[in-house]
């Protein structure tokens, strides 16, 4: 007998999961669509949206009764008072998001600094803005938690970040330290891994399995890969770093290379320079650079598009993808000259490889790594919603 209650509350959890899972995903779906995915019974279903409705985790809302025939069906949607709080820490500035389970970016702040933080220092810069962010909830909002997209190697067992160069990190817990500053459960990632899932989930790659995502930012050039609509992590959870890929040769034979990189190569911070800024946001800088009549800058994007055209072939040739996926400062790149970037990968790539990629930017746009790090909060929550009555007793 209680093995048996055992049992059927397993699969009621696993079956709150199921629900949660596809609100988080489609936004709204309607009560007669979740019985159709789940393959459950209607009033199982109800129970089950009941459930998470009272754990303040999905609304229900009367449909659209001018649509369709027949008796209308109710609407899930995420609660709009269950968010993350979403940080990634660059050279520049130090972007806290506060987002909801949707991919919804309700409220960020960007707070630049003139150099790169220690780890302490970010974490009390961080715990501050997001006890600012807090105070604007409502006071009965649920928090999954904090989730960091790290621009750097981060271990995907602890949150440790081993290597952030660009910050001047290593080994550094910052997922435990954040947890101990803010008092919420928080989990670390390598950013662009991070902009790989949010794409997969809710953005350009929606629907697609095998996809590769490079993100650029102020501090270089990572990525992420979603093979089998899975992300593709390695063992340690390092998989991606195409940034650190050399593209070009070394200064001679036997000598080592004094640069080649794909980020030595391809890099945000000379094109800020030619375009004379010290620093602006995703949405400054395309703006910026496609106005930009200096024949210097439009040389060296030129010869940007040349270098990463090279990094795509090397990735579309070992990976063989559907779809290519730019973001941060690459999408700005590739709408610079499209057409350009485009040929100059299909001349290079082995022609049945590159049948049938696309390239495309990201359509997320600058919440992009926020919506992604939301996941690493959400994630524990979808997992196991009733869990949260547990956790919260």
């Amino acid at each position: 007998m209680n093995n048996r209650g055992t049992n059927l509350d397993t699969v009621r959890r696993y079956n709150l999961s199921r629900i949660l899972g596809l609100v988080h995903r489609e936004g709204a779906v309607s009560r007669s669509t979740l019985t159709r995915e789940t393959g459950l019974n209607r009033s199982t279903v109800a129970a089950l949206v009941t459930e998470l409705t009272a754990l303040r985790l999905v609304v229900e809302a009367e449909p659209d009764v001018n649509r369709g025939v027949g008796r209308p069906s109710p609407v899930v949607r995420p609660h709009p008072d269950c968010v993350a709080f979403a940080v990634n820490p660059e050279q520049d500035a130090i972007s806290i998001g506060v987002v909801r389970m949707n991919g919804a970016v309700v409220e960020r702040i960007r707070h630049e600094i003139d150099a790169p933080l220690g780890v302490e220092e970010t974490v009390r810069v961080t715990a501050a803005l997001i006890a600012e962010l807090r105070s604007r909830l409502p006071a009965d909002a649920v928090v999954a938690g904090v989730g960091v997209a790290v621009p750097g190697l981060v271990r995907s067992g602890d949150g440790v970040v081993r290597l952030a160069p660009h910050l001047g990190w290593v080994n550094e817990p910052v997922a435990s330290l954040l947890s101990d500053a803010t008092g919420y459960v928080s989990r670390a990632a390598n950013d662009a891994s991070l902009g790989a899932l949010a794409e997969h989930t809710f953005g350009a790659g929606r629907k697609v399995d095998d996809l590769i995502y490079l993100n650029g930012g102020a501090s270089g050039i990572g990525g992420g890969v979603i093979v089998n609509g899975a992300p593709l992590r390695g063992v340690g959870g390092y998989a991606g770093e195409f940034g650190h890929n050399l593209v070009t040769a070394p200064d001679g034979p036997g000598q080592p290379s004094t640069g080649g990189a794909l980020e030595d190569e391809v890099n945000r911070a000379r094109l800020l320079e030619l375009l004379e800024l010290r620093s602006a946001d995703p949405s400054q800088f395309e703006e910026a650079l496609l106005s930009s009549t200096s024949p210097e800058l439009r040389t060296e994007a030129v010869r940007q598009l040349g270098i990463l055209s090279i990094a795509l072939r090397n990735a579309i040739n070992v990976l063989n993808p559907e779809l290519v996926v730019l973001g941060g400062f690459l999408a700005s790149l590739h709408a610079f000259d499209p057409d350009l970037l485009e040929s100059l990968v299909a001349e290079q790539t082995l022609a049945a490889s590159y049948e049938s990629v696309r390239i495309v930017r990201a359509e997320l746009g600058p919440g992009l790594l926020l919506i992604g790090a939301a996941q690493l909060a959400f994630e524990p929550l979808i997992e196991d919603p009733a869990g949260l009555a547990a956790r919260s007793a």
